[in-house]
């Protein structure tokens, strides 16, 4: 379809009108549509002919797509409709390739945001809730997403987060295609969790292990598994264990660290059981606090959708199995606790080793406090990029310079640093220092030929200040209309800056042609666009104007007579 549309193919299902490509992925490329019918945007999703050839494939993404349309709710993108679409290539051959057409999300890619560096904690367990809101929707519906990654979700820009492509990784996983060959599909082999990798049926804790992919790269701006090709990085996923987000930031919590690597738990039953237990424990480290880790009963639900944990044992199996022994096979508990003198020992061994701790803390001078592992940001606004990029560079930090219009804070000069000033950060953190670059330059509107009211309006929209307005003549614009304007169009300026207008009073100076030869005069008065009548004087002679009817300041148009010497 993508050669379809390059080629004049603009409507599909002959009611979709296909817009501007605005996205291209591994196996279909998004255009902006509209719904002819509704009236209505919407965003159209084209499939790689190479992945509609496959009859297999089309079956199942139909049925996926019906799956998918059936979930409502703010957090998930909704697919409206869904067909195939007769496509004919460069030589003449037909094909049928599956088309989708979803919500239109006017926003931005969450990969597109977290490529420009790690996002403040706080917005990243904001986005994580949201997208683990979104699966425990489409979980309870007994939907698996299996390609939860920073391209499948949107940002809008309310902030409100958007997960899409629900349904559609199914549709490629139920193919006989290797790891290799699905990694430019299913995404890349980043966000896999080690049961994919191995190749073993996955569940929905694929898609919390997944979704502590993304927490994790939004978190330190990078993935924790990286290789030079998708094999190498599913490898990771099945052998090596994620390091600490903090170890890369130091500005995520201990709180924080101990839900991204729960939720990394290699063996699926060691990690979060829903989507719920995860995003509470997300919203408890955003706190500040570290979530208490619960023992989750199996209860139907999550043994439908999860399986059973072969190393447990559920309740009503447990509750079976102590019901049908035999009565000497039952153990009979003799002490259901230590003793109380134990317990009572340890609470004060505990207190003394917490009071010992705290007084060599409060003791120790500031050198043993190893003050070269972390530096505060110093407070650089007001001062000028030069002073503050010194500033910063004695403070053992890197500044990175950014420019940014203001309209109170003079060119030069700092506005603000990301840390803020205050912030405790590693030696050699890379500060951003946000520099005036002045107010925004503004090009002068051409105002020319215009009402003078209709110019002074422009004028102002533009941000721009009116100034005064000079009256003079013009031989074609009638009264009231702009001749010019000082500074002239398209000149730059900046916001609240005087533009002063030059208009016509509807008059001309006619100039005195006596004397003149008659050509001369002829070209200087049709010149002013006036009506010239010759009339010949035989009484004398030489071919020059011996009189003329109109002279000085007249209306525009004037008929003028001139009197000319016979030649």
């Amino acid at each position: 379809m993508v050669e379809g549309v390059a080629q004049g193919v603009r409507q599909l299902a002959g009611r979709y009108q296909v817009g501007e490509l605005i996205g291209r992925g591994g196996m279909a490329d998004v255009h902006v549509g509209q719904d002819n019918r509704l009236g209505r945007r919407v965003a159209i999703k084209l499939l790689k002919p190479s992945l509609a050839d496959d009859p297999a494939f089309r079956t199942r993404f139909r049925r996926e797509a019906q799956d998918a349309a059936k979930m409502a709710h703010p957090t998930i993108v909704r697919i409206f409709d869904a067909g195939e679409e007769t496509v004919t290539d460069a030589s003449g051959h037909e094909s049928l390739v599956p088309f989708i057409v979803m919500e239109h999300v006017d926003g931005l890619l969450l990969k597109d945001i977290v490529a420009k560096g790690p996002l403040d904690p706080a917005e990243a367990c904001r986005i994580i809730e949201q997208v683990l809101t979104a699966l425990e929707y489409s979980h309870r519906a007994g939907v698996v997403h299996r390609d939860i990654k920073p391209g499948n979700i949107m940002i809008a820009t309310n902030g409100q987060v958007k997960v899409m492509d629900f349904g559609i990784a199914r549709a490629i996983s139920d193919t006989s295609a290797t790891i290799a060959e699905t990694s430019a599909i299913v995404g890349t082999a980043s966000y896999f969790s080690p049961e994919q990798a191995r190749g073993e049926a996955v569940d929905a804790r694929t898609d919390l292990y997944s979704t502590g992919i993304v927490l994790f790269e939004l978190l330190t701006g990078q993935a924790p598994f990286r290789g030079d090709n998708p094999v190498a990085v599913a490898y990771q996923h099945v052998n090596s264990d994620a390091v600490a987000p903090s170890s890369l930031n130091p500005r995520v919590s201990p709180a924080l660290d101990a839900v991204v690597l729960r939720s990394l738990a290699k063996d699926r039953f060691d990690r979060y059981q829903s989507a719920s237990e995860f995003r509470a424990d997300v919203t408890t480290a955003a706190s500040g606090s570290v979530p208490a880790r619960k023992q989750v009963a199996v209860n139907d639900f999550n043994a439908t959708l999860f399986g059973v944990n072969p190393t447990s044992v559920a309740g009503s199996e447990a509750t079976l199995r102590q019901l049908t022994v035999d009565e000497d096979e039952r153990i009979v508990r003799t002490q259901s606790r230590p003793p109380v003198a134990w317990i009572w020992a340890g609470i004060a061994s505990i207190v003394v080793i917490i009071a010992a701790v705290v007084f060599w803390t409060l003791n120790l001078s500031p050198i043993q406090l190893a003050p070269n592992l972390s530096t505060n940001v110093p407070n650089v606004i007001g001062q000028t990029w030069d002073d503050a990029q010194h500033t910063l560079t004695d403070s053992k930090l890197t500044p990175q310079k950014q420019d940014e219009p203001s309209s109170t804070v003079v060119e030069g000069v700092v506005i603000r640093t990301d840390p803020e000033a205050g912030t405790t950060v590693a030696p050699d953190f890379t500060v951003k220092v946000y520099v005036s670059s002045g107010q925004v330059s503004i090009p002068v509107p051409d105002v020319t030929r215009m009402v003078e009211a209709d110019a002074i309006a422009a004028i102002k929209a533009a941000k721009l200040k009116y100034g005064v307005t000079t009256v003079t003549y013009s031989p074609d614009l009638a009264a009231g209309v702009v001749i010019s304007s000082s500074p002239a169009a398209s000149s730059p300026a900046r916001e609240g800056d005087t533009v002063n207008l030059v208009v016509s009073n509807g008059l001309v100076v006619i100039p005195d042609v006596t004397g003149q030869a008659t050509a001369a005069a002829n070209s200087a008065l049709t010149a002013l666009q006036l009506n010239v009548k010759v009339q010949v004087d035989s009484t004398c002679s030489g071919g020059t104007v011996a009189a003329q009817s109109l002279i000085g300041e007249n209306p525009q148009k004037s008929t003028v007579t001139i009197r000319v010497c016979a030649g």
